[in-house]
């Protein structure tokens, strides 16, 4: 075989390897566009703290990125959903999660540190559980986007 062979080869199986590896970067089977709330589709993606939001349609990049404050919740939540983050201590302190100190928020287990965390979240309702366990302060304390 020669060298040229080899490096084609090589080069072939990277690509493939490459391309494996992007198809199953993110599920978004059970993903929800966090502008529309409609499920979210592979070919309508912006990058976002570190990581992808997947959205419905072309229209809806343009309206999450004119006001990702208003979005960042929703695309936290996605951006877990789609296995992209992973929770890593309690959202409201940072402090390693208890076993027995979880529930769930937008259909995702969510830790706590300790039973008044969660407390705090079993009381609000279900869209106010989303933006307190994932916005901007929470998320950075509780969960990290895996590269």
């Amino acid at each position: 075989m020669t060298i040229r062979k080899s490096i084609a080869g090589l080069a072939t199986l990277a690509v493939l390897m490459t391309v494996a590896l992007v198809a199953e970067a993110a599920d978004v089977s059970n993903a929800k566009c966090p502008v529309s709330g409609k499920p979210a589709k592979e070919d309508a993606a912006v990058d976002f703290d570190g990581g992808k939001v997947y959205l419905c349609c072309q229209n809806c990049p343009k309206a999450f990125e004119g006001n990702t404050a208003k979005f960042a919740a929703k695309a936290h939540h996605q951006m877990v959903v789609t296995g992209q983050a992973k929770q890593e201590g309690c959202p409201f302190s940072g402090k390693p999660i208890k076993a027995d100190q979880s529930t769930d928020v937008g259909g995702v287990k969510v830790g706590f540190c300790c039973a008044g965390c969660k407390a705090k979240v079993e009381k609000a309702t279900a869209d106010k559980q989303v933006d307190m366990v994932f916005g901007n302060d929470a998320f950075k304390k509780g969960f990290k986007v895996s590269q």
